[in-house]
């Protein structure tokens, strides 16, 4: 996920699709424990993705305040 299209998000879309990611992370971490993962790198692109998100609702907190 890019940041022009996370910064397009709501906040509440933003925050919802953090929370999705994250579950998706469990279930990835979980595949990968028990050797079922047939895509390594995607977690690695998950893990990026949240933390591009947490970014930019970081930076929206600052403009608030």
């Amino acid at each position: 996920m890019k940041p022009k299209e996370i910064r397009d998000l709501t906040k509440d879309e933003a925050n919802l699709k953090l929370r999705e990611l994250g579950d998706s992370l469990f279930k990835l971490r979980s595949q990968g424990k028990m050797g079922q993962l047939e895509n390594p790198g995607k977690i690695r692109q998950t893990k990026r993705d949240v933390a591009r998100i947490q970014t930019i609702l970081k930076e929206w907190e600052k403009k608030e305040n």
